[in-house]
């Protein structure tokens, strides 16, 4: 929707990579761990991010490596799409793609690995996005509204390096 509504083409990188490597996110975990998909996850971004005027949508774990971070702040900004445990559960459990595709990280059941998962990644999101919409309880229409405001009145304070985040109240 975001794309469409900017004029762009739209990306998933875990959509493009597992294209790329004619296997699922789910192969690739089975056939090397995470740590293997981190590493062709890299690469993919490194890949993606010198491409312009694309919207690229990513997996929330990205951020765990550095090199993610920088490659994505290259050319771009970060958008974080926020929403609380609960909400994140519940849009998981309704999309059969997402929980598909979406493998398990730990050993906890679903609920509880959003949970921890969120509590252990929310410093490094907090730390790099640009701008954070909680879009808990907002339509996609609205978010993306927002969003489109924030890119066009924002962008040239984050040009500046000035960092803008909206607050994640509900």
């Amino acid at each position: 929707m975001l794309a469409q509504q900017l004029g762009k083409e739209f990306i998933d990188a875990d959509e493009y990579l597992e294209h790329k490597q004619g296997k699922t996110i789910q192969d690739i975990f089975t056939d090397g761990g995470e740590p293997l998909f981190r590493d062709i996850e890299t690469q993919t971004i490194a890949e993606l991010c010198r491409l312009d005027g694309k919207v690229i949508a990513t997996g929330g774990g990205v951020i765990l490596r550095e090199e993610n971070i920088r490659n994505l702040k290259k050319n771009g900004i970060i958008i974080l799409l926020d929403a609380d445990v609960d909400t994140l559960h519940k849009r998981i459990h309704e999309d059969t793609k997402a929980r598909q595709k979406r493998p398990n990280l730990t050993n906890l059941n679903a609920y509880e690995e959003i949970e921890f998962l969120l509590a252990y990644r929310r410093p490094l999101y907090d730390r790099i996005a640009d701008f954070v919409l909680n879009t808990a309880s907002m339509s996609k229409h609205d978010a993306v509204n927002k969003i489109i405001a924030f890119i066009f009145t924002s962008v040239k304070d984050l040009k500046k390096g000035n960092r803008t985040v909206e607050y994640r109240g509900k």
